[in-house]
């Protein structure tokens, strides 16, 4: 345990910012502001599917359709839709897409700034729970669409429920990003608790964390990737998910361990 724990923690402290690229976090690091950080960092983690280069030029792309200043734009367009004429990118239509900017923008009316904070926090409020935060925030943009009728399949795909078992990988990465802080993250939402983060449960999560012995489970669920996170506590309580990165760039560029 003590040389696992040793080897965590090597590998660390080696993927600072100079390794960031390539990684869907490298997009909200082109930005100053926190409200346009906040929004990137979203969109990022929220089309975080598929090739990460075809993730990183996509979100690229989106974010150039909206000037490069998101939360201006949000905060004052009323022509998205036509704004973003001809984007999609893989189960998302565009459609879907203007259906995300909708709600975003609505959301933003409601609470101010980008409105992701307050309204996740609603959720996390009642019982101190990562689960029930997600639960809550996915619900709030399903409820949103399917109010608007513009509920589709896709638009479902933006916001996998926890309740459903889902290990709601996309979520937990965005909230790593905003809850976390060191050369990577921002810590913009640290009220959270570090402590509380759930890890990123992905294929390159999934397969060193068996490698690792840090989960006999092969299925990608809730479950597992609590396990993973309430193992990982045993070497950082207070900051389980800080290896998240590493751990996942080792398996993606298929370094050792």
């Amino acid at each position: 345990m003590s040389e696992l724990k040793e080897k965590l923690e090597y590998h660390y402290k080696q993927f600072g910012r100079e390794k960031l690229s390539p990684d869907p976090l490298e997009i909200p690091h082109r930005f100053t502001t926190r409200e346009d950080i906040e929004l990137a960092a979203f969109f990022a983690a929220k089309f975080a599917y598929g090739s990460v280069y075809q993730i990183i030029k996509n979100v690229n792309r989106l974010l150039e359709m909206l000037d490069d200043s998101p939360a201006k734009v949000l905060s004052r367009s009323g022509h998205l839709e036509e704004r973003i004429e001809g984007f999609y990118y893989r189960f998302y239509s565009t459609e879907d897409v203007a259906t995300l900017l909708l709600a975003i923008q609505y959301f933003m009316s409601k609470y101010g700034g980008t409105g992701l904070k307050p309204l996740f926090m609603k959720g996390f409020k009642e019982n101190g729970s990562i689960k029930e935060g997600i639960q809550h925030f996915s619900r709030a943009f399903i409820d949103f669409a399917e109010s608007s009728g513009r509920l589709t399949r896709g638009f479902r795909h933006f916001f996998p429920e926890p309740e459903r078992g889902s290990a709601c990988k996309r979520m937990n990465l965005f909230l790593r990003w905003m809850v976390r802080e060191d050369e990577l993250d921002f810590g913009f939402w640290k009220e959270v608790g570090k402590e509380n983060l759930i890890i990123p449960l992905d294929l390159h999560i999934a397969r060193i964390s068996k490698e690792l012995g840090l989960t006999k489970r092969n299925d990608s669920s809730w479950k597992t990737a609590s396990e993973i996170t309430d193992r990982l506590k045993q070497f950082d309580p207070s900051d389980p998910v800080k290896y998240d990165f590493a751990l996942c760039h080792i398996s993606m560029r298929k370094l050792e361990f």
